[in-house]
Order: C-alpha cells, then sequence, then structure tokens
C-alpha cells in the first residue's frame, strides 16, 4: 500500500511543477533584478538545462587518447547516452553558447544535417526535453495568458525605457525588443495603458502542452501553407470580432507556441520555398507576420530543422535559395564510426525492448557493429579497411598490422563527409531484431544466425551490384574467418578447463624437460624410469614450441624455468597452475589445439563412445552456458565451427 501510495504522490509532485503560478509585473520586474534567469533567452536556458561538462583528459586513457590524439574532450551529462557524437554534441553546444552570448547564431536556424537512421530525430527529441527543464515567464492579462507565450518584456521600448529599467531593475538594454504581440497591445488598450493591471505567470515548457516547444513538418506540397507556422483566423469568432482583431486569431503555428521556446521543423527542405519566408524574417528580425492583417508578431525562440543530405544539397544548389542558406547554422551529424560504441547504441535499443533479457550470445553485436562500421568507412589506398576501422575504434595496432595508418591520416585522407554513408543504425537493429526471432524454438541471438541474415538482409535491399558484392564480401571474407578464430577461442576455453589435469601435466613436463636441457644432464621419467639426453628432450620440447612459433627456443626456456623456479618458492614447491604464465599457456593451447580432430570427442553432440568423453562433454557446454551462451547456441556454433574448419 505505501508503495501504491508513492507512486501517487510522485505523479501529484510532478504535476505541481507544471502548474502555472502568477506574480505582478511589479514583483517580477524586482525578481528580475535579483534572478537573471527570468528573462534569460531560449539559448541561455538550453545552455543551462544542459550542464557543466565534464573535462576528460584523454591523454590518461591509451584507447581514448589514440581516438581523440590526446586532447580533451567534454561530455555532458544530458548527451551520455549519444556514443560516438561527442563532436557533434559540442558542436550544437557551441551553437547554444555562441547564440546564448548575443551572437550571429542566435538569429540562424539550428539544421542537423545527416544520413538517415543516424540520430538527428534522437538528437532534436533530447534539445526539447532539456527545454522543458528550465521554467518561462509569460505575460497574462487578467484570466488570458498571451496566445503566443511571449515575455513581459516585450511591452517595454528599448530606447524610450532601456534606461530606467537597467537602472532600476539591473535588466540591460539589449535585452528589451520593443515588441508586443498583436493581443498585448489590444489588452495594453483595454488597461488605457496601465502595465499594472498586467500579471505574469511563471509555467514550465512542455512538448505535450505544446507550451513553448512545437513540431512542424511539411504537408501535402499542392496545399502547403504557412498557417502551420504563423497560425491563421479562427471562422468560428468572425461573429465577435474583425477578420483583423487579434482576438479571432487562432494562433495554433509552430512559431505562435514558440516565442520563447524551440520550433522543430521537420524535414524541412520538403516543404515549398514559399512556406519557410516566416522563418527568415522569424530569426533575422525577431517578429513575423501573421495570415492577417495583425501586426507584427514577436518571436525569440530557436528554429530547429533537420533532413538528409540529398535534400539539403537539391537545396543548396538552388540559386533561388542563397538568402536563405545564408541563415542557416549547419551542423553533421554523421554515423558512428567506432565500433565498440555503435555496439553501446544496440544495447540501448535492445534495453528499450522485450528482447533486453534474451539471450544475446557474446560477440554478436560486436560483428554487428563490425560490419554496420565498415560499410560507412572510406577506403584508404594503402591500408585495408579492417585496419582502419580497428584504429578508428581506439585499438593498437603496431604490433598486428604494421602498414596501419595514424588516425589523422585516415581521417584527412577519407575527408568530411566521411560516416554520412553506409548501412543506418535503424537497418542493423532491424536486422539484429529479425536475427533474435529467427530460431522458431528460442528468442536468442548469435553470430552464425546473424551473418545469415544480414546476408539475406543485403540481397533483399537491392543495392547496386558493387556495392551488394562489397558488403557480403566482408561478411564472408571478414567477419566469418575472424569470428571462426574467436568461437575456436571460446571452445578452447571451454574445453581446457575440462582438460585441467592434461594441461598441467604437459605444463609440468614441459619445466621438468626444459630444466635438464638448461643444465644439460639426462632426464629420467620418473613414470617409466626411462632415461631422455639433451637432444631428445630438445626434441620433446621443440613439439610443444613449434605450433606456437617460438623462434628463440633457448631464451624461452631459460624465461619459463625462473619463473617457476620463483613460484616453486612461494607455492610449498610445487609449480604454478599451468595458465598463470601467459606465454606458456599460449604455447600450450596451441599444443594441445594443433588439430581440430583432437577437441572432437568432447565437444561434439553426436553419441560418445565411453561414460568419461560424456561427462567431459557435459562439463563443456555447461561452461559454455556460463559464458553466456544457450545450449541450443553451443550445438549450433560448434558445428558451424567444425564444418568451417573442415572446410579451411
Amino acid at each position: 500500500m505505501t508503495a501504491e501510495l508513492n507512486v501517487f504522490d510522485e505523479f501529484f509532485k510532478q504535476y505541481e511543477e507544471y502548474k502555472e503560478t502568477e506574480m505582478s509585473l511589479r514583483d517580477y520586474l524586482h525578481g528580475c533584478s535579483e534572478d537573471p534567469s527570468m528573462y534569460a533567452s531560449a539559448s541561455e536556458r538550453m545552455i543551462k538545462a544542459i550542464g557543466d561538462p565534464t573535462l576528460v583528459d584523454t591523454s590518461k586513457d591509451e584507447r581514448l587518447g589514440r581516438i581523440f590524439m590526446n586532447r580533451t574532450i567534454k561530455i555532458y551529462d544530458g548527451f551520455k547516452d549519444f556514443y560516438g557524437m561527442e563532436e557533434t554534441i559540442e558542436r550544437i553546444v557551441g551553437y547554444f553558447t555562441h547564440a546564448s552570448q548575443g551572437l550571429e547564431e542566435r538569429k540562424q536556424v539550428l539544421y542537423l544535417l545527416g544520413p538517415v537512421g543516424g540520430g538527428k530525430s534522437s538528437l532534436a527529441e533530447r534539445l526539447k526535453s532539456l527545454m522543458e527543464n528550465e521554467p518561462i515567464y509569460v505575460l497574462k492579462a487578467g484570466d488570458q495568458l498571451s496566445p503566443i507565450f511571449e515575455s513581459p518584456l516585450g511591452l517595454f521600448d528599448k530606447e524610450k525605457m532601456g534606461d530606467l529599467l537597467e537602472e532600476k531593475y539591473g535588466i540591460a538594454k539589449h535585452r528589451l525588443t520593443g515588441l508586443a504581440s498583436p493581443w498585448a497591445l489590444k489588452r495594453l488598450e483595454e488597461f488605457d495603458g496601465d502595465i499594472s493591471k498586467f500579471s505574469v505567470a511563471r509555467l514550465r515548457p512542455s512538448k505535450l502542452r505544446q507550451i513553448s516547444i512545437a513540431k512542424t513538418e511539411p504537408g501535402d506540397e499542392n496545399n502547403q501553407d504557412i498557417s502551420t507556422l504563423v497560425g491563421k483566423v479562427d471562422i468560428r469568432k468572425l461573429e465577435y470580432f474583425s477578420q483583423n482583431d487579434s482576438d479571432a486569431y487562432s494562433y495554433c503555428g509552430g512559431l505562435n507556441a514558440t516565442t520563447q521556446g524551440i520550433l522543430e521543423f521537420v524535414e524541412m527542405f520538403k516543404a515549398p520555398i514559399k512556406m519557410l519566408h516566416p522563418l527568415l524574417t522569424a530569426t533575422q528580425e525577431g517578429n513575423y507576420i501573421g495570415t492577417e492583417n495583425l501586426g507584427a508578431i514577436p518571436f525569440q525562440g530557436i528554429i530547429m530543422a533537420h533532413s538528409n543530405e540529398s535534400e539539403w544539397q537539391t537545396f543548396k544548389n538552388n540559386k533561388n535559395n542563397e538568402a536563405f542558406i545564408d541563415r542557416v547554422y549547419v551542423i553533421k551529424v554523421p554515423y558512428c564510426l567506432r565500433v565498440d560504441e555503435e555496439a553501446k547504441i544496440y544495447e540501448k535499443l535492445l534495453s528499450g525492448s522485450e528482447l533486453d533479457t534474451s539471450r544475446c550470445a557474446p560477440g554478436t553485436l560486436d560483428m554487428l557493429s563490425k560490419f554496420a562500421v565498415m560499410t560507412r568507412l572510406h577506403e584508404h589506398e594503402n591500408s585495408n579497411l579492417f585496419s582502419k576501422m580497428r584504429v578508428y575504434n581506439g585499438d593498437n595496432l603496431k604490433d598486428v598490422d604494421p602498414k596501419a595508418k595514424p588516425i589523422q591520416e585516415y581521417k584527412d585522407t577519407a575527408g568530411i563527409d566521411e560516416g554520412m554513408k553506409g548501412v543506418s543504425t535503424r537497418f542493423a537493429f532491424k536486422v539484429l531484431a529479425e536475427t533474435f526471432n529467427y530460431d522458431t524454438l528460442e528468442v536468442a541471438c548469435d553470430p552464425v544466425h546473424l551473418m545469415y541474415v544480414l546476408e539475406q538482409s543485403i540481397l533483399r535491399e537491392q543495392l547496386p551490384d558493387d556495392m551488394e558484392k562489397q558488403y557480403l564480401d566482408f561478411i564472408k571474407g571478414e567477419l566469418a574467418p575472424r569470428y571462426a578464430e574467436f568461437i575456436g577461442h571460446e571452445i578452447q576455453k571451454a574445453y581446457l578447463e575440462s582438460y585441467s589435469d592434461y594441461g598441467q601435466n604437459l605444463f609440468d613436463r614441459y619445466i621438468s624437460y626444459a630444466d635438464s636441457w638448461i643444465e644439460g644432464h639426462d632426464f629420467k621419467d620418473p613414470d617409466t624410469g626411462q632415461l631422455l639426453d639433451t637432444k631428445i628432450l630438445d626434441q620433446e620440447l621443440s613439439k610443444i614450441e613449434k605450433p606456437a612459433g617460438i623462434s628463440n627456443p633457448k631464451d624461452f626456456r631459460n624465461e619459463v624455468v625462473k619463473f617457476a623456479l620463483r613460484a616453486r618458492a612461494n607455492n610449498k614447491g610445487r609449480n604454478p597452475k599451468w595458465s598463470s604464465y601467459e606465454k606458456l599457456r599460449e604455447v600450450i593451447e596451441k599444443r594441445m589445439f594443433s588439430k581440430v580432430e583432437d577437441l572432437l570427442p568432447v565437444i561434439s553432440f553426436g553419441s560418445k563412445k565411453d561414460k568419461e568423453s560424456e561427462v567431459k562433454h557435459h562439463e563443456f557446454v555447461s561452461r559454455m552456458t556460463e559464458l553466456g551462451y544457450s545450449e541450443r547456441q553451443v550445438h549450433r556454433l560448434v558445428e558451424w565451427y567444425m564444418r568451417i574448419n573442415k572446410a579451411g
């Protein structure tokens, strides 16, 4: 019962925050002298809502240091779940910072330009949500709020009243527009110039209530008119008011609702150019004209638009649009080009779905991320695409690919349009959803099913032949072989645990042989009593070392024996665990798995020849499920791995 009450109490508390509170105009002006946020512009309120950044010195993190070349970057709490967008977000914050300082940006349309499914709409939604955080102060007359939610400061003329307001209330002259709405002017006449009859309402901007936040979309080209932006006459009121009376007007346009807020114009350049004209005067002059002869309507808000590149290029290449182009502040929103961050985007999308609790095999999201990022990268003539992708991800390729270039060289060669083409995150997530639902018996996802679904999805897209071939090559030539290596390692890890005694015996024997070989002594096998001279010892040691490619056996043997002797001193004379010494662990693994056939008796799902093999098999499957696989996935992945190795 208490928990239930808390839900209702919390809901009521949040509702109360959005309720209107009223004060006199005099109290408002006194409040302004103590709290400048009471007359803050939309950009200033946005900056406050975004909050101060966390400065991250990337030189202290190896991966981030390689990605950002040891620069100090800014991370904003309001955008922390926008992965791989640091530079885009810094530019957006820069726009609001400059606009709040009264610079040219305050007169510009914020325009997010990017490919489909790249995150433009998500950024726009986040900015609108942030706009709800800070209250606005709206002129009120009696019981009527200003229909355009205008600031009370619009009543005061800069030239006539500016000095007095600055001296008495500390309100800078440039804060005064001297432009009241036709509605406010009519009320002023009714009050016979007595502004004390006005009051001020404190409101919270709201997307749901269309208070200071609105969205406009281009309609049908044939009957599109500007009323969706500037409002229109309400014909039901013409019985009581003349057509050009401010009370006969319906302030239902996007600009009307966002005088002190933010207007989102979706796919702006799909709209006819005539419809965009009110935006020019609204941004440049701080006012616009309605559909009737009412007088200018004030606007001090933010106009935010977004569309994809083809629409922008069409609009930009039309010389008739030059005046508008100059008033647009373009911020590119490319696709994410870092594998780890792309995987985090999928995790975020999954967390908001029913698939969040379904089994996702290790390596699945990583594989999908690699595919998506590779389709977005520009090829470099002296480096392979996979290495470039890893460099962009902050991986260290020093000992892996000597031909890999520094990240700056890749970026300089690729140019500014990298990340504006390729498969969208939306496409990738649809592939992921289909993969989860591919198996008829369980909702689960693994890389083998992912590769098949991805391949079918690419074929269905009917892409240009060269692009289709390239995408399929990514799967078959890059992802499949590398995944075979990955799942082989996973299988070996689970297998090794079930064969830990064998690994330990191999380790102990290697140490004993190497110790005798270094000392130049014959070795007597404690089990058989057989004597092995240094030549035979060298041969036996080489059998273990060669599969791992040990190039300098003498030094390696000395190093390993020294390690074992040190460990024995601290371990009551016993050798350390065979997997404790990384270099030798790798050598033993390579020795144990130099042939896939060695694993078959344990990892395969056929009938077992003896009880011991069956027990080992169940232990193997159990360890694989602990690593994050379902039993069906273990069966499928093992069969795929064996088939790939036989084919190889």
